[in-house]
């Protein structure tokens, strides 16, 4: 594998980040993570400005998106593969052990890995553990990503692929790395940003491309939903067969199969919607 890091391509035994690095630390930096299809990346352009505000809502220099793109377009090159998950990380660089940062500057390291197409349909399970709405870190994509880790691993263990948050105020959030939408009363909803979700590339897309609602929902809307699907880059629309107990009969239902469908015939059309 080669990676990009701080400037050039390196093979992957070489690419090293230090140990002092804010981002391994305390978890100080961003990321976005893209679909590479046949060397080629999807919604480019929104990722590179979602890694920019989330940067600057970290209090980050901007990135050089002339650099990240170089890397992205180096690595895809260096790296060829049918289906890549490519991963664009930017941390607070070198700094003294602590909160505080120190000057050496970001640290920038693009990579990319072999994946496999998601199955149409999965299992979600609801955890206990909430999205706290009012945080520092509402709607940025930062590489503090621990909550995540340990909701994943449930999911995993009750044999599910996601785990889906309540916000503090007991409002349908988000999965651990996708935003959630259901069907009610035959009408597509999904929450909003004010809940605390990550602003989703692929939901905003789902949602112009579709017309759902962005709707406040109680947690509760997930037990009377009559369907569920999830978004992610490297989900694209997924169905939800079961949620907890509770099985989601003939998924994907009739609105999910509409918006796979009308995901893929759009995204199929313009790589960088």
């Amino acid at each position: 594998m080669r990676i990009w890091l701080d400037g050039t391509l390196r093979d992957g035994h070489d690419a090293k980040v230090s140990v002092l690095d804010h981002g391994l630390t305390v978890g100080d930096g961003v990321f976005e993570t893209l679909k590479a299809q046949d060397g080629t990346l999807f919604a480019l352009t929104r990722h590179l400005d979602r890694l920019t505000r989330s940067a600057r809502g970290l209090g980050l220099p901007d990135p050089d998106l002339d650099e990240v793109r170089r890397a992205c377009a180096a690595v895809l090159d260096a790296n060829p593969m049918p289906l890549g998950r490519l991963r664009i990380t930017y941390t607070g660089g070198p700094s003294p052990l602590g909160s505080d940062r120190g000057d050496a500057g970001p640290t920038l390291v693009v990579a990319v890995g072999e994946t496999t197409r998601r199955p149409d349909t999965t299992a979600v399970i609801t955890v206990p553990w909430v999205r706290n709405e009012r945080s520092a870190l509402t709607g940025l994509k930062t590489t503090s990503y621990a909550e995540n880790v340990v909701a994943l691993a449930r999911a995993h263990a009750d044999g599910a692929s996601e785990a889906l948050f309540a916000n503090t105020v007991g409002r349908l959030c988000e999965g651990t790395g996708s935003n959630v939408f259901v069907v009610l009363d035959g009408e597509l909803h999904t929450p909003p940003v004010a809940s605390g979700c990550l602003a989703g590339i692929t939901r905003a897309l789902a949602v112009e491309w579709t017309g759902a609602k962005v709707t406040d929902l109680p947690f509760e809307a997930l037990e009377r939903a009559e369907e569920v699907f999830l978004t992610s880059t490297l989900r694209d629309v997924q169905a939800v067969h079961r949620v907890d107990g509770r099985t989601l009969s003939a998924a994907p239902g009739p609105v999910t199969a509409k918006a796979m469908r009308v995901f893929d015939e759009r995204a199929g059309s313009d790589l960088d919607p």
